[in-house]
């Protein structure tokens, strides 16, 4: 069964996960990393919990959760993986970084895309694919079914759901990928967002105004 730990990284408070189970193997989620505490605190917690790195995934590819992407590729070697529908959400960063104040080390790009459905497996865990565009073009989640987690990016927030003004954003999408996608997951599991506290699926069929 995978464990989840959370880092909150960069001017967004984007939230970084590193899921990890009893095989030591571990997966990156969305590095946001952008200072060299934000980096040393995700390092740090790799090393003293003897962990290997053997996956990078992102949720979708705006700038808060692809700023360490580089920095992940320098230190373990491991090139992205994230749906192709993205690849232009990425491309764009390098010419609006800048702008934004931000100094951006290019991504490297994926060696394979991730399919819109399917699997992923590291260690003795297994992640299923939800392809849940809307807040971007092409978003995926990461379902871990053995240990009820959610790895929702900017899909669904506690009380909230993701911006959708943005390229590539569709409201009537996001709304629709949810309650017809995440909704159909049990109302005990807990969605780890990219953004803000974690929440539940049955909470959010109850709560969330937008839903």
């Amino acid at each position: 069964m995978a464990f989840v730990k959370a880092f909150v990284n960069n001017p967004y408070q984007e939230n970084t996960y590193l899921l990890y189970d009893n095989t030591g193997e571990c997966v990156i989620i969305d590095p946001g990393m952008y200072t060299s505490t934000e980096q040393n605190a995700v390092v740090g917690f790799i090393m003293s919990n003897n962990l290997k790195p053997v996956l990078l995934l992102n949720t979708h590819c705006h700038i808060d959760h692809v700023l360490g992407n580089k920095f992940v590729f320098d230190q373990y070697g491991l090139k992205p993986k994230f749906h192709e529908g993205e690849s232009e959400t990425l491309a764009a960063v390098v010419a609006y970084a800048p702008a934004m104040g931000f100094t951006y080390e290019p991504s490297p790009l994926p060696d394979e895309y991730l399919p819109e459905t399917g699997t992923i497996t590291f260690g003795s865990s297994t992640l299923q694919l939800i392809f849940a565009p809307g807040h971007s073009p092409a978003h995926l989640c990461f379902y871990d079914a053995d240990a009820n987690i959610l790895i929702g990016g900017d899909v669904l927030f506690r009380n909230s759901i993701g911006r959708t003004d943005l390229p590539g954003g569709n409201y009537s999408t996001l709304v629709k990928n949810i309650e017809t996608k995440l909704f159909a997951l049990p109302d005990d599991c807990t969605v780890y967002p990219g953004h803000g506290p974690e929440t539940t699926i049955g909470y959010e069929k109850q709560h969330n105004p937008y839903l």
